[in-house]
């Protein structure tokens, strides 16, 4: 991988994370959020995958160098994700992009999974004016709640039919509330479970519905990040 680690700033401090860029140049910005089991080396590629599709992708390090070893340390480390910090540090990350030399577009895109696809939601909410388009891979956190009415950015979901964990009544409620109140949120159900793009987990990935949910975020991105 030619990623990298980097140091941005977010509200008056210094937060990093892994930057990786087109191979033949410029391109458009791409915030990419982790799962919660942090800044893992599925996520850095994921990055570069990124970075090959032509983003200027930087994957923010909201655990600030943790990495959880299990689903319970996960879980209480994602419990304790001081959200208005990582909100900060998004905005950062995002400005980071937008002032590269190599970045191209007047906004960036943000995409997350599991935790960090409901900290794209809030992202896209809380900040319009630095994000263009929301990618939301079966985003899932109690404690960040999105108000519809102010969620304007549009915003692409994918979300699979065999996970309990975000039911498909509760993101169609969610989708269609954004939708009432001058929005868009376009999501698409795969018959699998949760993280089932996740190829570093056999157990769940469904390479055919990661191959087309991925075809399906660059033909997003692509038409509202520019």
């Amino acid at each position: 991988m030619s990623g990298k680690t980097v140091e941005f700033r977010a509200n008056g401090h210094l937060a990093s994370g892994y930057l990786a860029l087109p191979p033949w140049g410029p391109g458009r910005a791409l915030v990419l959020l982790q799962e919660w089991w942090g800044l893992v080396p599925h996520i850095t590629e994921l990055a570069e995958r990124c970075a090959l599709a032509g983003y200027v992708t930087l994957a923010p390090d909201l655990y600030h160098g943790e990495i959880a070893k299990s689903p319970d340390a996960a879980g209480k480390m994602h419990m304790a994700l001081n959200i208005t910090n990582a909100a900060t540090e998004m905005r950062g990350a995002a400005e980071f992009l937008l002032a590269h030399p190599k970045v191209t577009s007047k906004k960036a895109g943000i995409m997350g999974f599991c935790m960090g696809g409901q900290l794209a939601l809030y992202a896209g909410m809380e900040y319009p004016d630095r994000f263009a388009a929301v990618v939301d891979f079966y985003g899932i956190h109690p404690k960040v709640p999105i108000d519809p009415a102010r969620l304007h950015v549009p915003v692409l979901g994918h979300f699979g039919k065999k996970d309990d964990s975000v039911p498909e009544p509760v993101v169609s409620a969610l989708a269609a509330a954004v939708k009432q109140g001058g929005g868009s949120f376009d999501a698409h159900w795969y018959d699998a479970g949760h993280a089932f793009f996740n190829d570093t987990r056999p157990a769940v990935f469904s390479a055919a519905d990661a191959d087309l949910a991925w075809a399906r975020t660059l033909a997003f991105l692509g038409e509202h990040v520019k």
